[in-house]
């Protein structure tokens, strides 16, 4: 059997490989992280091998009443990443009843971006206090790589019944960062819930994240954010402001992650994971001498090099 190489498509499928050397940041709603999914091996490698994706990643519904479920996820995560090593920042525990609460989880490559700070949104403007039952948890972040270098991270996880008044309310919080810090990079990022009744087109229009101009929603209503067959809703959506954030975007790299898809999962063993996939979005980089920056995936070309190597071909006559 005669072992042929072909130029072309060796060319072909390593263009293929070269990509844009991004920055990905994501947000997932784990569906009550704590310490039941924790002991669950098949559960945990699924969760580390989705967030070793990220150079920063927004996990909601923790609910890691003893502390113990979200150490030993980095713990497991900075076994399995050899190249990179994650830390992580937490908000308070967050609900209006002591009965079910919830934290806001941001996990990050320390190489990549440094928390130059944070802090819990008060929620307490004069005639309008706690709009929110999770109020967010806001990280201003310095990812030096990056064609945006400083931004901020506003999380939000909403109540299904006041969507549509808690994603309004964002733009308030987008006016204390912006009073606080001086800053209009803003994303906001989470599961909005915005998306199958539960935000009314009719009500959109009282929405200032939607109606004040400046502000670019990523995720748009027709696509689908959940694991279920039987659902098809954006509730999980990313926001940017600015012109200048929207041009630090890579085009159409927004979206969710199916992690099923990629890792081979029946859809029982994703729900196991959660309801939810993650959605992402990348941001560009920068070479050294401050322009675009293009990378090449070597274990892929690696990968593609030998598969064509050792492909036969077929015999034409």
């Amino acid at each position: 059997m005669r072992i042929h190489t072909s130029p072309v498509l060796l060319f072909a499928l390593l263009c293929g490989a070269i990509r844009s050397a991004a920055f990905t940041i994501c947000a997932f709603n784990m569906q009550s992280f704590g310490d039941s999914k924790a002991a669950n091996e098949r559960i945990m490698t699924t969760l580390v091998r989705v967030l070793s994706r990220y150079d920063v990643c927004l996990l909601q519904e923790v609910r890691d009443g003893r502390g113990k479920a979200i150490p030993t996820l980095l713990s497991l995560l900075n076994s399995y990443d050899e190249a990179h090593q994650y830390a992580y920042v937490a908000s308070e525990r967050l609900g209006r009843t002591p009965i079910y609460q919830e934290q806001y989880v941001f996990v990050y490559r320390k190489g990549s971006v440094t928390v130059r700070d944070q802090y819990q949104y008060p929620d307490i403007q004069k005639g309008d206090e706690d709009a929110f039952a999770r109020e967010p948890f806001v990280l201003r972040l310095l990812a030096p790589r990056t064609m945006i270098g400083e931004f901020v991270l506003i999380p939000q996880h909403t109540t299904p019944s006041n969507a549509t008044k808690e994603i309004d309310e964002l733009y308030d919080v987008f006016l204390d960062v912006k009073k606080k810090w001086g800053i209009e990079d803003v994303m906001f990022l989470g599961d909005f819930n915005a998306a199958c009744g539960y935000v009314a087109k009719k009500n959109r229009k009282n929405i200032r994240l939607m109606s004040e101009p400046g502000f670019a929603w990523l995720i748009d209503d027709k696509v689908d954010t959940t694991v279920k067959d039987t659902t098809n809703c954006a509730y999980d959506r990313i926001v940017v402001h600015g012109e200048r954030f929207l041009r630090a975007i890579v085009p159409n790299s927004a979206r969710p992650f199916d992690f099923a898809k990629d890792f081979h999962l029946s859809q029982e063993q994703a729900l196991q994971v959660s309801d939810h996939y993650p959605v992402e979005v990348k941001l560009k980089t920068l070479s050294s001498s401050g322009q675009e920056q293009t990378s090449v995936d070597w274990r892929l070309v690696i990968s593609l090099a030998v598969f064509v190597i050792s492909t036969p071909s077929p015999d034409w006559g």
